[in-house]
């Protein structure tokens, strides 16, 4: 029934190519030189190419191997600008787009789930998918009732794909870690393992989804679909219009790149605080524009939609008031506080003696934004940043070796990161400092 290749062996061989594929263009780029081009040429040329061939792998696969990409291309921003600029579209094709299923496995997926008279729950139904995903795609249609819908269909076997592409990419962690300087790969890959069951069971999906609809219904800036039905591999929600935000990176205004900066970070820190739950796949392609109703209203009317609560954090009481009040004592330059607070929190462990002066050196550089009243984030600032932590010569490489991320913020410190990667493609002016003081618990100082 399924046309996703899931057979271990086809996919296995497939990811396995990839790092044979760059060892080849290696080769014939060395060839290229002997035979007179320039090594900037070809250096470029061999980027376009490797570019080209693992992009196009893992959006035929999908599953874990496309997932990986999409966590890959919010990080693009960190990339030196010429290995960045043949990646980058690359990157972006996955935050939105892959091979289709065929209708036929289309509809047998919604016969099955939803029973052989699906289509009477439907007034249309459009075969041709608006949109693809790791491990399913989205029609549009209309509902019975007359209501504009999305309809998420999970593609048969995801599970099994998902598992099997994330084993083999962690296997050569090691050759991929140079596309993102700075970051270690196989966390990142072990982390979405973790996430697996969670993202394929859409009952969990639609119920962090009608959280969020439910507390931002009212909200002048945050847009979330209501769910309409859910069964399992199909989730209904009503459909969204706007401006998906690859577009705004790509084309925007500076007014609408500055707006979608605004309201992603505020979405970021205030989604925990009215939910308990983090949104934690901050990429692209799960975040639209939507223009105000009153179109003399300007940018301040222009709101924020988001999509795919598949992966979520559950944070009942939401982000920990430690990193608020670590933020706050790193900004007032109070070093054994925050080398207190943090080995208490077991970023620094118990065997492990640092300099409080040298930690807080190594923190205040990436926390830099926060110290504003308002910050223009660019790809050269995070460029700066990856290149610092990088540089296994500077003192900020030696010292970040020895901290520790404990579990419990794996999942936070990475929907930061990749929301900071997205700030930095937009390229936008942001007031992060008042959002972390209305909605960070510890960032604003208790009253005496």
């Amino acid at each position: 029934m399924s046309d996703l290749p899931r057979k271990a062996v086809t996919r296995t061989v497939k990811l396995a190519a990839l790092p044979l594929g760059f060892a080849g263009r290696a080769t014939w780029g060395l060839g290229k030189r002997i035979g007179g081009r320039s090594a900037e040429i070809v250096a470029s040329e061999l980027q376009q190419r490797t570019a080209e061939q693992l992009f196009k792998v893992l959006g035929e696969l999908k599953g874990g191997a496309m997932k990986f990409g999409q966590a890959l291309s919010v990080f693009e921003s960190a990339l030196p600008e010429e290995v960045a600029g043949p990646y980058r579209a690359a990157l972006t094709k996955l935050q939105d787009a892959a091979p289709p299923m065929p209708t036929r496995t289309v509809h047998a997926v919604l016969a099955e789930r939803l029973g052989p008279e699906w289509r009477e729950l439907f007034l249309e139904f459009e075969d041709k998918p608006s949109a693809a995903a790791s491990i399913g795609q989205v029609h549009r249609a209309v509902w019975h009732d007359g209501r504009e819908v999305a309809v998420k269909v999970q593609y048969p076997g995801a599970g099994e794909a998902l598992l099997s592409d994330l084993a083999q990419l962690s296997r050569f962690a090691r050759l991929l870690g140079p596309l993102i300087p700075g970051m270690d790969i196989k966390p990142l890959i072990t982390e979405m393992r973790d996430r697996v069951s969670e993202e394929l069971d859409y009952a969990l999906e639609a119920a962090a989804q009608r959280k969020h609809a439910e507390e931002f219904a009212d909200d002048p800036d945050v847009v979330v679909p209501a769910v309409v039905h859910q069964s399992e591999q199909i989730l209904v929600t009503e459909w969204m219009d706007g401006v998906p935000l690859a577009e705004v990176i790509a084309d925007g205004t500076e007014e609408q790149r500055d707006r979608a900066g605004q309201l992603l970070a505020r979405f970021l820190f205030s989604g925990p605080a009215r939910t308990g739950l983090l949104h934690a796949d901050p990429h692209p392609g799960n975040f639209r524009l939507l223009p105000g109703a009153d179109e003399d209203e300007g940018p301040e009317g222009w709101r924020l939609g988001v999509l795919d609560f598949g992966t979520v954090d559950r944070l009942p009481g939401g982000l920990p008031e430690t990193i608020g009040t670590c933020l706050r004592m790193t900004l007032e330059g109070e070093a054994e506080t925050v080398y207190e607070l943090l080995r208490a929190e077991g970023f620094v462990k118990e065997s492990v003696a640092l300099d409080p002066d040298a930690v807080l050196e190594y923190l205040l550089p990436i926390i830099e934004p926060a110290e504003a009243d308002s910050f223009v984030f660019t790809r050269a600032w995070m460029r700066t940043q990856a290149a610092r932590l990088a540089d296994i010569r500077s003192p900020a490489h030696q010292l970040g070796k020895q901290l520790n991320l404990p579990p419990s913020y794996l999942l936070i410190h990475r929907v930061t990161l990749s929301t900071i990667g997205v700030l930095c493609q937009l390229n936008a002016t942001v007031r992060l400092r008042a959002e972390l003081e209305e909605w960070l618990p510890g960032f604003v100082a208790p009253a005496p």
